[in-house]
C-alpha cells in the first residue's frame, strides 16, 4: 500500500514538473500572445506540449492501456486548451494586467484547474489499473 502510494505522489509530483516546464520553460512569446485567439496555431501548439510530455509519467510511472493514453491525451488537450483560452478572453475583456489583483487571481484559478487536471489523469490511470 505503501509502494502504491509513493507511485501516485510521484506521478502528481512529475505531472507538476512536466506543467512548470511546458507553462514557463518552453512557452514562447508566439503561444502566450495568440493563446486568446481561439484556434490559433499558437495556443493549439501549447496545448500540444502538454500533452506530449505527459506520456512520461503515465508510460514509465503507470503503464496502461493505448485506448487510455489516448482518452488521456485527448481529454488533457481539449481542458488545457479551453481553460487557457477561457483565462485569456476573461483577462482581455477586463484589461487586466499583471498590475491588476484581479490578473493574478485568473492566472492563480488557471493554474489550479491544470493541477486539478493532473489529479484527475491520475485518478484514470488507477481506475485503468483497477
Amino acid at each position: 500500500m505503501a509502494q502504491l502510494a509513493i507511485l501516485l505522489l510521484a506521478a502528481v509530483a512529475v505531472l507538476m514538473i512536466k506543467h512548470m516546464v511546458a507553462d514557463f520553460y518552453l512557452q514562447t512569446p508566439y503561444q502566450y500572445l495568440n493563446k486568446g485567439s481561439y484556434g490559433h496555431p499558437g495556443g493549439l501548439i501549447h496545448s500540444f506540449i502538454h500533452v506530449a510530455l505527459t506520456p512520461l509519467v503515465y508510460l514509465v510511472l503507470v503503464p496502461g492501456s493505448l485506448l487510455v493514453a489516448v482518452a488521456i491525451a485527448l481529454g488533457e488537450f481539449a481542458v488545457h486548451y479551453h481553460v487557457d483560452w477561457a483565462k485569456e478572453q476573461i483577462v482581455h475583456r477586463n484589461g487586466w494586467t499583471a498590475q491588476d489583483r484581479c490578473f493574478w487571481n485568473a492566472l492563480g484559478t488557471d493554474q489550479l484547474i491544470h493541477g486539478l487536471t493532473y489529479l484527475a489523469i491520475v485518478a484514470v490511470l488507477v481506475a485503468a489499473a483497477a
